[in-house]
């Protein structure tokens, strides 16, 4: 792959980060439960990581990240698909962050299989196991919260 199509993957993952940002800072701010709250505030700060790493990338920094394997609970798989809006309830919250994971470890599953280049397959598999940790976290959350006790 050449550089010219290396920035544009980068690129292409960095308007995905920036969009979980701000989506997370939105659930934030809309999260009534304190500990959720927090958590929502920690995501957005993760992915504001992610953005600066994805900002400092070259093939070259790549070779040094290590993919850690993150368990997938599914849970998501089986809940419905909504839109967010303002005064969405937790549950529903939970839901639409878990289906935004899960999409984007999809996303990035499906460009790691696409390309021939090492660094670029390792720069989407690490970014995929990044989201999919954030599914998991929010997994646990909605399993603790609303199936347990159901």
């Amino acid at each position: 792959m050449d550089q010219q199509s290396f920035q544009d993957v980068v690129q292409f993952a960095l308007e995905k980060e920036k969009e979980a940002v701000d989506f997370y800072k939105d659930c934030a701010e809309t999260s009534t439960r304190p500990g959720m709250k927090q958590a929502f505030q920690e995501m957005a700060k993760e992915e504001e990581h992610h953005v600066k790493m994805l900002e400092n990338f070259t093939p070259k920094k790549v070779e040094s990240l290590r993919i850690k394997d993150m368990p997938n609970l599914k849970i998501a798989d089986y809940l419905v698909d909504m839109e967010f809006t303002p005064d969405m309830k937790y549950q529903d919250l939970l839901i639409l962050a878990m289906k935004r994971e899960d999409a984007a470890y999809a996303l990035y599953n499906n460009l790691a299989n696409q390309s021939g280049d090492e660094s670029v397959i390792k720069l989407f598999q690490i970014l995929a196991q990044e989201e999919l940790k954030h599914k998991n976290r929010l997994e646990k959350e909605y399993d603790e919260v609303f199936l347990k006790n159901n």
